[in-house]
């Protein structure tokens, strides 16, 4: 029998069934993975986490992986979209070593255990719910050799002989500061600092995961693991609680140690429209946040209550006003082709966005997964089974279901509110009215200047529909400098101004820029390129002096000193 230490865990976030655009929603491991690492870890066993979200471009690393490995257990976290991912990795890693344990945890294995373990005999087992104690024990157990203790540990299903058995759900981590902190262990940077929803959405499976009752982190622990990973060099976060804004006190006191700690971090979070008010944004923007992402979902007020989001149309607006207004970048999700959707609805949906003025947006299409209500109506309206999980599809999307929607009509919902709303995006931007707070200016600054390289250099720098992108971007860099000296706003704007072949006023922006940040050289390279432009060579020479020696930067002297002879 293998010893803690020589047993071999590995712990997979396997890719997803369909390409991806972008691989952005795609590429980041559940926080859960890394929890359960940690757990391992701190109980003294080899864990190795390996986020292969893109590994079937290069599947000959899978075989490798594991011969060089040898891993006793695999654990896989899977979604529903990943689930083909796990089962295919899975049956590679039972070829190998047919006696290698499978593992598969998270949502997808909670809500359709019996039907992976009766269809894919390569899948030993599956964990259900939060998963910290349930893996740690089974592993002990099949360290041990001790199958006949298996239907007395929690949260767990499993085959045994020609029949499968799920065994008590245990009850909810508390508290949650017990677990070990993934921080010391592993690099990321989604956190979180609370699980569960008080919601009852019915496209959202957190309800019946989680449960509705929200357990907290303190604020000590979870400031510690933001402290924990800035060491480690992550200086941005996305804060990925389903709602981080739910107990306001609590928040204030994270945002208040953050700043007491002088972490100088950005992060963005999630919300519920009807959990805003200015003293929460105001702590909220100085410790750091930039970005709050708010569920509307639709502007129809009938779809909205048939999603069961529970949100009024004056909560949506105060909270998208207040929160641009404290300078972060407020940001909502839309989803269409839900049941009951025509163009009237878009058509509210559209109003909404106009009346709200979103400076971000994303526009889902309604899925149905196991796990939530929608979900459950369907089978019963359908009387299908999850046996339609055999299918090599990722969800279902509601429309399907439908006989009053088509693709063409979903194709052409998406595309009327995508192209709305960057068409009306630059009003948006002419709109935004910062509130006065003199100890903000620096913040505003830096909302500016950030909303700017959206246009610039970023996303919206890519979109068709979106007018005289340049003129907004510089007209943002322009007010950031108004409100405070800011690194990237002079390096914007001084690019756009070369771009333009305003070289001598570029000139200006660029060195009183290096002048406040004498340690950005990007912002003397682009006066040297401008000065360079201009004829005045040994001018351009002195700002490439003052920069750390490189190729680029030694070709650009040797051009000078060529132009001088």
């Amino acid at each position: 029998m293998k010893s803690m230490k020589d047993m071999k865990i590995l712990l997979i976030y396997p890719y997803c069934l369909e390409d991806r655009l972008s691989n952005e929603d795609v590429r980041v491991p559940p926080i859960g993975i890394f929890y359960i690492g940690a757990m391992l870890k701190e109980n003294g066993y080899d864990v190795e986490i390996l986020n292969w979200y893109d590994i079937n471009k290069n599947p000959e690393k899978i075989t490798q992986t594991f011969q060089k490995e040898k891993p006793d257990i695999i654990g896989f976290s899977v979604l529903h979209a990943n689930r083909w991912g796990a089962i295919e990795i899975a049956q590679t890693a039972k070829i190998i070593n047919p006696g290698v344990k499978i593992v598969f945890g998270g949502i997808g294995p909670t809500f359709l255990w019996k039907h992976l373990l009766t269809h894919f005999k390569e899948i030993d087992y599956c964990v259900l719910g939060e998963g910290e104690y349930a893996f740690l024990n089974l592993v002990k157990c099949i360290e041990k050799k001790d199958e006949k203790s298996l239907a007395s540990l929690k949260g767990i299903a499993f085959r045994q002989g020609d029949t499968i058995q799920r065994t008590q759900q245990d009850l909810p981590i508390e508290p949650l500061d017990k677990l070990p902190n993934p921080a010391k262990y592993f690099t990321y940077q989604h956190v979180t600092a609370t699980r569960g929803c008080p919601g009852k959405c019915t496209f959202c499976g957190s309800p019946q995961f989680w449960g509705q009752r929200v357990r907290f982190h303190s604020s000590d622990y979870f400031v510690h693991q933001l402290e924990l990973l800035y060491n480690k060099g992550v200086h941005f976060f996305y804060f990925s609680d389903d709602t981080f804004m739910i107990k306001k006190d609590r928040v204030l006191e994270i945002c208040r140690k953050i700043l007491e700690k002088k972490l100088p971090i950005s992060w963005a979070a999630i919300s519920r429209v009807d959990l805003v008010n200015e003293e929460i944004l105001y702590w909220m923007r100085k410790a750091g946040c930039t970005q709050i992402s708010y569920g509307v979902e639709s502007g129809s007020e009938k779809i909205r209550n048939l999603l069961n989001k529970n949100i009024r149309k004056e909560q949506i607006k105060k909270a998208f006003d207040l929160t641009t207004k404290y300078g972060i970048l407020a940001r909502a999700y839309f989803i269409y082709g839900s049941p009951g959707e025509n163009w009237s609805t878009i058509q509210d949906t559209i109003d909404l966005i106009k009346e709200i003025k979103p400076l971000g947006a994303i526009f889902y299409i309604l899925d149905l997964f196991p796990g939530t209500a929608l979900y459950g109506d369907y089978q019963k309206r359908s009387g299908l089974s999850d046996e339609i999980w055999m299918k090599r599809i990722e969800d279902i999307m509601y429309f399907e279901t439908d006989p009053q929607l088509s693709k063409e009509q979903i194709l052409a919902f998406g595309e009327k509110l995508r192209t709305n709303f960057h068409q009306m995006l630059p009003g948006f931007v002419d709109s935004i009215e910062l509130v006065k707070k003199d100890d903000l200016s620096e913040y505003h600054a830096d909302f500016l200047s950030r909303l700017a390289m959206t246009f610039s250099h970023g996303d919206y720098a890519r979109v068709e529909q979106i007018r005289d992108k340049q003129a907004i971007a510089e007209k943002l860099y322009r007010k950031s400098l108004e409100y405070n000296p800011n690194e990237r706003a002079y390096l914007g704007l001084g690019i756009i101004l070369q771009q333009k072949r305003a070289f001598q006023e570029s000139i200006g922006i660029l060195k009183e820029g290096a002048e406040r940040f004498p340690q950005n050289e990007q912002l003397l390279i682009c006066a040297g390129i401008s000065h360079m432009n201009l004829g005045e060579f040994s001018n351009a020479l002195i700002c490439f002096s003052k920069v750390e020696p490189s190729e680029t930067i030694q070709n650009y002297r040797l051009e000078c000193c060529r132009q001088m002879k």
